[in-house]
């Protein structure tokens, strides 16, 4: 550890990541966005916003011989996911709403998006410029999922992990070439309602649309004790890197 950064475990210690001390540090989110994701040796992945790379490399520890490509506006925060991800991760300094013109031309066989959670003015600014911009909506929602469908090969899937009220703005911003959409609620315990959700479409989809059942991450009606409460499901995903099944 240095003075501004901390070296942190994820996947049980399968993977270290340099994060800064102060400013947005990758939680759970990105952990169960990688874990959603089906994709197989030799396919390729791009992870927009994809700060210090938590989500890219978690797939990539899950799954091997992914191409792996990030892309993140924050030079900060995109000179530690290269130096996260080293030659497994290829990353670009860019807007998402003006990416280079050579990254334009490519297509993926997975898109992924961990966008800002909070509308602009709907959230009290930090005074952390790094973590103000990760909080809180810079580039419309709508441009984050329209940005994912272009990107897309046909076939590909795209895959976003968000808040609950932002739902309808995710599903109103899906291309006409974006179908077989599914949604799966997260839920922190049995009988709250829904906070996140993670929403799954695909390129040329033809599917009908499926709202799946909430996804319950810890067990108990209440936080009673210090540690972990999750769920095994949850608790393989986070510690053992396993896949999260819809």
């Amino acid at each position: 550890m240095t003075d501004d950064l901390t070296r942190d475990a994820f996947l049980g210690g399968r993977l270290h990541l340099w994060q800064p001390v102060r400013g947005y540090r990758a939680g759970i989110d990105p952990v169960l966005l990688a874990a959603s994701v089906p994709a197989r040796p030799g396919e390729t992945v791009l992870d927009l916003g994809c700060g210090v790379g938590a989500a890219a490399l978690c797939l990539g520890a899950r799954v091997p011989q992914l191409s792996l490509t990030g892309v993140e506006f924050q030079e900060k925060y995109a000179e530690l996911a290269r130096r996260n991800g080293g030659d497994a991760l290829e990353v670009v300094a860019a807007d998402i709403a003006d990416l280079p013109s050579d990254l334009r031309q490519r297509q993926f066989s997975h898109v992924v998006a961990n966008p800002p959670y909070y509308a602009s003015g709907a959230y009290r600014a930090s005074p952390d410029v790094a973590r103000q911009k990760a909080r809180g909506e810079q580039t419309p929602l709508a441009a984050w999922v329209r940005v994912a469908g272009k990107r897309l090969a046909p076939g590909g899937m795209a895959h976003f992990i968000h808040r609950c009220e932002r739902l309808p703005d995710i599903l109103g911003a899906l291309e006409h070439d974006m179908g077989s959409v599914e949604v799966l609620p997260l839920s922190a315990r049995q009988g709250r309602a829904p906070d996140r959700v993670i929403v799954r479409a695909r390129k040329s989809g033809r599917g009908a649309f499926r709202l799946h059942a909430p996804l319950i991450l810890h067990e108990g009606a209440h936080h009673e004790n210090d540690g972990e409460s999750y769920v095994p499901l949850i608790r393989a995903v986070l510690r053992e890197g396993a896949s999260l099944p819809f």
